[in-house]
């Protein structure tokens, strides 16, 4: 195996521990109040709060890790696309409890760093079809968490920052 591409799965596995880790940081002193009333502004009144943005990557966590299970038990699975602007209107996330939704992503997060640290030479190199991207290797999962995790702890911060 090429030892830069070692390199980028250990290092997305870390992102995905760390962002647990900066989100618990980030979200210390963060009322329930606030975190259903600030909303994103670059999104305008419709712009997500910093609890349903929670609650977003609390469920997308799942469903990319669920993703990648498919990669592994399933030759060539067409993975399936989420709705996240409906899903946060289905799950209610700005009714829920953000210590809840903390607590939930945690437990999500060990499970999905659990998953890709497991993962044998041979998961590496599994693939499926992604919705939006066409062949999706497991190395690509793994990237598109922390990718993901990225752009919405940047929101959360610009959120907060501006409230």
């Amino acid at each position: 195996m090429d030892d830069n591409l070692a390199d980028i799965r250990k290092r997305s596995i870390s992102l995905m521990q760390n962002t647990a880790k900066t989100l618990d940081h980030i979200a210390q002193g963060v009322s329930q109040q606030q975190a259903t009333t600030l909303r994103d502004r670059n999104d305008g009144d419709k712009g997500w709060t910093v609890l349903e943005v929670l609650c977003h990557l609390r469920d997308f966590d799942g469903f990319f890790r669920g993703r990648a299970i498919r990669i592994l038990n399933e030759e060539t699975p067409q993975l399936i696309r989420y709705d996240h602007e409906a899903l946060a209107i289905e799950r209610n996330y700005n009714g829920q409890t953000l210590s809840a939704v903390l607590t939930e992503l945690r437990e999500s997060r060990a499970e999905t760093v659990k998953f890709f640290k497991e993962l044998t030479p041979e998961g590496w190199e599994r693939a499926g079809v992604h919705p939006e991207r066409g062949h999706f290797t497991m190395t690509d999962a793994a990237l598109q968490v922390g990718m993901h995790d990225v752009t919405h702890l940047e929101q959360i911060t610009r959120i907060l920052a501006e409230g």
